[in-house]
């Protein structure tokens, strides 16, 4: 797949999340920041870049704890309702991805099977089943990508 952020994306990223991206070079930075719970995330967007022999899109996610990198992002979704973006990787029939919320907080998964976004949540354990709600979010554009393959 040949996934490009664009303009439009940020735009669309930048009010979910509410906030704003400040470009530098060839990285995209935006801060979150949810007072009352003490949490600050920032969120680094570099888009088609060098990985190692390869090019691609890297998303990196701070905290004052931790550290998550997704390398070669495909594509995201954007939910106002749920007020946070889903980022995500697509590699053979497995998935990763890490949701970021408006309230500075963020979730990874990944290598999660992608017969796991659909399907009857109810018969998946319960620590499986949040990794498939999660990122089912994906699955339309999933299923687009394998058609224009």
């Amino acid at each position: 797949m040949d996934f490009e952020f664009t303009a439009k994306a940020f735009k669309e990223i930048e009010k979910v999340l509410e906030t704003k991206f400040a470009k530098r070079g060839n990285q995209y930075r935006a801060i979150l920041l949810n007072p009352a719970e003490g949490r600050k995330l920032s969120i680094e967007i570099y888009p088609n870049i060098a990985i190692g022999s390869k090019k691609g899109n890297l998303v990196s996610i701070f905290t004052p704890s931790s550290h998550v990198q997704l390398h070669f992002c495909t594509g995201y979704v954007a939910s106002d309702i749920l007020g946070e973006v889903t980022f995500f990787a697509e590699y053979k029939d497995r998935i990763s991805g890490i949701v970021v919320e408006k309230q500075a907080a963020c979730s990874t998964f990944t290598n999660v099977d992608n017969n796991l976004l659909s399907g009857d949540f109810e018969k998946l354990a319960p620590e499986v089943m949040l990794s498939g709600i999660a990122l089912s979010l994906t699955e339309p554009l999933l299923e687009k990508n394998k058609k224009q393959e």
